[in-house]
């Protein structure tokens, strides 16, 4: 007579042990990975709209031959969502020399860390191509 063997009572509960200790911790991983994917889009498109605001910038400040100072403020929109941006220009040691800081964020709310700073410096001498730009995460 031929003894049918299969797995005892003891082993099937350790085999379902350790399968709830380890399905918790994949799905635990696999959530900061999209949660990680999603910071980086969107740290990608505020990038752009820093990009963008300082194009713009460059575009009207040529063809005005003016530097525009201090603060400014607006809403745009990319990728099917707004985008709040915060614009800030300072003088630097150089007469002709101006520091421009954009600010992006995703909400409206300026004390909140912004997603994206680019920090860019401009001449008003509108002779020569000018501007330097510094990103910083």
């Amino acid at each position: 007579m031929k003894r049918v063997r299969g797995f005892t009572l003891v082993e099937v509960m350790v085999a379902l042990a350790v399968v709830a200790i380890a399905l918790p911790a994949l799905l635990l991983a696999l959530s900061q990975q999209v949660d990680a994917t999603a910071y980086l889009r969107d740290k990608s498109l505020a990038r752009m709209v820093a990009a963008n605001k300082l194009v713009e910038l460059r575009i009207l400040s040529r063809a005005r031959q003016d530097l525009p100072s201090g603060e400014r403020s607006g809403v745009s929109t990319m990728a099917g969502r707004d985008w709040y941006w915060w614009l800030n220009s300072t003088p630097t040691v150089s007469d002709n020399l101006l520091q421009f800081e954009i600010d992006v964020a995703a909400t409206e709310r300026p004390e909140e860390q912004p997603l994206f700073t680019l920090v860019a410096y401009l001449s008003s001498d509108f002779r020569g191509e000018s501007g330097v730009v510094n990103e910083s995460p």
